[in-house]
């Protein structure tokens, strides 16, 4: 197995079976709340870089604003597509979905927004420091100078990225859509070389304990925060505020998620250009 496969399979697999995708976070509402409110705050039009399955962009849209989502997910477009059929018509119209990749949308001319967001750790599936680069680039490319960018990645726990690869965690029982319910475990193997954490999730049927189990990957770029600093400011982005979590817990030891709003850095030269 090549080196990419392993990175592919868990930048996909997760994502294939949508309608279980939205069972599984059915109840994560605070990220939703947060990123609809600063849309409404600041205005204007949206970009959401990995709209998933349209949680983030319907409530934006039934806010009032119109908002662009891409995704390189066909499964989870699909999805996006029958959960915004449901909304009003006027509210539907506020939405544009398409299929592509948020390392480079520049094929689509989508033109300039006044808030990009990146919700649910999109950015945690690029892997390395030109898949960021390329990301950020898109952000910038689309994001007018008084914008803001949005979005979230997870706290690394050195606690977590030290588990055992071989050791399985047991999580419980799902019942995912149209299947029978099944006991859940994970794995993790943490890669310090690459920051790149892999989670083998593992399904085994409870009614027939004999029957092999499913197995699904995923895998996640870990961002330190000193390193998430660094590679927005190089990339010509400041910091305006960060937080622990969509509730505004505070940024420290204890925090779980990097929730952040940048903007774009005005450099010496262009802030003594714009007074002159």
């Amino acid at each position: 197995m090549s080196r990419r496969d392993p990175l592919r399979e868990g930048t996909e697999a997760h994502y294939r079976d949508a309608a279980y995708y939205d069972h599984a976070y059915g109840r994560r509402k605070a990220d939703v709340a947060y990123y609809a409110t600063l849309a409404s705050k600041q205005g204007g039009r949206v970009l959401e870089l990995g709209v998933g399955t349209g949680r983030v962009a319907e409530a934006i849209a039934r806010n009032g604003q119109s908002v662009v989502g891409v995704d390189l997910m066909a499964t989870m477009l699909k999805r996006a597509e029958a959960r915004l059929a449901a909304m009003d018509p006027e509210a539907r119209e506020r939405v544009t979905l398409h299929r592509a990749d948020i390392r480079d949308l520049s094929a689509l001319k989508l033109g300039r927004f006044d808030l990009v967001v990146s919700p649910f750790n999109v950015f945690m599936h690029l892997y390395t420091r030109e898949d960021v680069e390329r990301a950020l680039a898109t952000v910038r490319a689309h994001l007018r100078p008084s914008g803001r960018f949005a979005f979230d990645v997870l706290m690394p726990d050195p606690g977590a990225l030290a588990r055992d690869p071989q050791r399985l965690f047991r999580c419980g029982f799902v019942k995912p859509p149209g299947k029978p319910r099944a006991k859940y475990s994970e794995a993790f193997d943490y890669e310090p070389t690459t920051q790149v954490q892999h989670v083998t999730m593992v399904f085994e049927p409870e009614a027939d304990p004999t029957a092999a189990p499913t197995v699904q990957r995923l895998a996640h770029r870990q961002f330190f925060p000193g390193e998430l600093e660094a590679l927005l400011h190089y990339n010509g982005f400041e910091i305006e505020h960060i937080a622990g979590g969509f509730e505004a817990e505070p940024y420290d030891r204890y925090a779980e998620s990097q929730v952040v709003t940048a903007r774009r850095r005005v450099t010496r030269g262009a802030a003594r250009r714009r007074s002159i």
